[in-house]
């Protein structure tokens, strides 16, 4: 009965930077720079949340924002094509007739899942009105799983909005809202109209 012979291979030593006393020192020495550089430089790599925020793209796609009308009512027609688009599928509209007759169509519901969606902007490329846009609001923290679904009043009116920013849209146009998330007073509508007759 033969034997199986198993040789072993010694193993090969790698070539290289042994570690060294030197080493250690110059990784201490970039630390000590680096520390020293934030304290006197003020060149501060992290930020003091949530008092203090980053600054982030015009394009950035934060949480949905569902555009007012003038009067306080919602701008989407209920067309279903922000819903019929969303690659995660969660928005849901239930449409009714509008008592304004020159609206056909206004949403009696207008709910987006928060834990479905993917924040890809595909709801507001979509939309023909610009009904829904997108913030630079990045907090998205619920306490229970019904919070999870943003209501239409609540996408019209949270209280974020006042001190937000507006996030990812088409078409960057003045008269869709303010800063904050308000309408812009009528009187800006007004020139900016007067600007664009005068530039033709």
């Amino acid at each position: 009965m033969d034997e199986k012979r198993v040789n072993l291979i010694p193993e090969k030593k790698v070539t290289g930077e042994k570690p060294r006393v030197t080493a250690i020192l110059v990784g201490l020495a970039i630390t000590i720079k680096n520390l020293l550089r934030n304290i006197f430089l003020g060149d501060k790599p992290t930020i003091q949340y949530p008092e203090e925020k980053r600054e982030y793209s015009g394009r950035f796609r934060g949480v949905h924002i569902l555009n007012k009308r003038p009067d306080g009512s919602p701008k989407c027609v209920a067309c279903f094509m922000c819903a019929t688009v969303c690659p995660a599928e969660c928005i849901y509209i239930e449409a009714g007739e509008s008592p304004d007759n020159t609206i056909e169509k206004y949403p009696v519901r207008f709910e987006i899942d928060m834990l479905r969606c993917v924040f890809c902007g595909f709801c507001v490329d979509a939309c023909p009105e610009e009904a829904i846009i997108m913030s630079k609001e990045t907090e998205c923290s619920f306490y229970s799983v019904s919070e999870t679904v943003y209501k239409k009043e609540f996408l019209m009116n949270r209280p974020s909005l006042e001190k937000g920013e507006l996030g990812y849209r088409p078409n960057i146009n003045p008269n869709l809202r303010g800063k904050g998330g308000k309408f812009l007073p009528a009187s800006y509508f007004n020139n900016f109209k007067n600007s664009k007759k005068s530039k033709s």
